[in-house]
């Protein structure tokens, strides 16, 4: 009874750090439990990775992917784990270097990587299946939306092709499908779920009928389902806790609309974001940042304490931005400071996140032209990684600075993990784990 009481004990503890936004060091386990780290804000608060790196210089390991992807990898514990979909029919040997290919049946897979040397420690096929629709040709996958842990559950979400709930040792716990959706000029699926306590939180936006969905993270049982008038989104949705209530923040071209976790009611909803929203918010301090930055710009800070009904106009925004936002990365919000990329585009911003008031703004980030990875920060530094292979290192605070550029032989658009004092960044052919050698 004893060891069971212990065993129980241990996963309450990391639970309770993961809701509450702690560190892996914390609960002495290394861990990035979702694509934006244990805060879902972008920040390993206690890793110190490597400033510098090549081909030759700080690679712990480099492994090819099997298919292609831009889900971004998920650590726990002596695992990193990564989604892709993999065409049939194709060699192994090639499969990395497989992209678009339209009326091709795929495997859907979910693959373990033992995060010390590299080795495959299981791979599971979700689904093979032939997808509905086209992607994006600048994504080029039907693999982007990333994976989610706990550390006792592995959610793998593959949009119309099913959402699928693991162990962490590959055994199958439940799945479920909630069919297929129609994206406009069929630009494909990337969003992924949400994860707090024993509740998953799905957002499904398409041309058809659109919802959010929660499901028990245990049986896949529907929880509450709430219809939404919303085309597209890939944002991923929000849950914090306020004021002993936790709710789920999702952001839309129509309304950006807070749910109650437990029920599916509308704690408070505001006026919408730009077509296409993509970016996932952020919070921190009882402030909310949304954005978005196609056929337009939006960054909205909203104050939760003031947040209820319609916040449309009211001074529950606390401040707001109308140019030069994301497109598809996510903002990084380290401390006190709010990180924003313009468009997708190597030109970096950075904010007061209490105030609005600018640290800098529209710095041009040398040897980076084009990004779709969000930042993270970790160590006191900001890494941004674009999409031809070079991630920059920037000093954290109030000071444009860069501290190093660091170039590989490979092409990324999936946003880096931290876990312990690695970096792992997922490429079009490999995954790379970057630590002091």
């Amino acid at each position: 009874m004893r060891r069971e009481w212990m065993t129980f004990a241990w996963v309450v503890a990391i639970l309770v750090i993961f809701l509450a936004g702690g560190s892996a060091d914390e609960a002495d386990k290394p861990f990035w439990p979702t694509w934006r780290g244990p805060n879902s804000s972008g920040v390993a608060p206690k890793s110190n990775p490597p400033i510098e790196w090549s081909e030759t210089t700080n690679i712990r390991w480099k492994v090819k992917v099997p298919g292609r992807g831009s889900a971004s990898p998920i650590v726990w514990e002596n695992r990193v784990f990564i989604l892709t979909a993999v065409p049939v029919a194709v060699e192994e040997s090639d499969v990395s270097q497989v992209g678009l290919h339209p009326g091709r049946a795929y495997e859907f897979t979910v693959v373990a990587y033992n995060r010390f040397d590299g080795s495959i420690a299981w791979r599971r096929v979700a689904r093979e299946e032939q997808p509905h629709e086209g992607v994006h040709q600048q994504n080029g996958s039907w693999a982007s939306g990333s994976a989610v842990t706990d550390g006792e559950h592995l959610l793998a979400y593959f949009g119309s092709r099913g959402l699928y709930c693991y162990t962490l040792n590959g055994e199958l716990v439940w799945e479920t499908d909630f069919g297929d959706k129609r994206m406009r000029n069929e630009f494909g699926e990337g969003a992924t779920p949400a994860l707090a306590g024993d509740t998953v939180v799905v957002v499904w936006d398409h041309l058809g009928d659109s919802f959010i969905v929660a499901l028990d993270k245990r049986t896949g049982a529907e929880r509450w389902r709430v219809a939404r008038e919303e085309i597209d989104t890939w944002a991923t949705p929000l849950i914090v806790e306020h004021q002993g209530r936790s709710q789920v923040i999702v952001g839309a071209m129509k309304r950006i609309v807070s749910y109650d976790l437990e029920t599916g009611d509308v704690i408070w909803h505001g006026e919408g974001l730009t077509m296409n929203p993509i970016p996932s918010p952020v919070a921190a301090n009882g402030f909310v940042y949304l954005t978005s930055g196609y056929r337009g710009n939006v960054l909205k800070a909203i104050r939760l304490d003031e947040a209820v009904g319609d916040i449309t106009g009211t001074s529950a925004i606390a401040w707001s931005l109308d140019r030069d936002t994301p497109y598809v990365s996510s903002p990084l919000l380290y401390e006190d400071t709010l990180y924003i990329l313009k468009s997708n585009s190597g030109i970096l911003s950075a904010f007061n996140a209490k105030t609005g008031a600018p640290y800098y703004q529209l710095e041009r980030l040398p040897d980076v032209q084009n990004v779709f990875a969000s930042p993270v920060g970790a160590g006191g530094r900001v890494y941004v990684t674009g999409r031809d292979g070079t991630t920059l290192v920037l000093q954290h605070g109030p000071v444009f600075e860069v501290l190093a550029t660091n170039v590989l032989n490979e092409g990324f658009d999936a946003s880096p993990a931290v876990a312990g004092d690695e970096l792992y960044l997922r490429g079009v052919r490999h995954l790379y784990s970057i630590g002091d050698s």
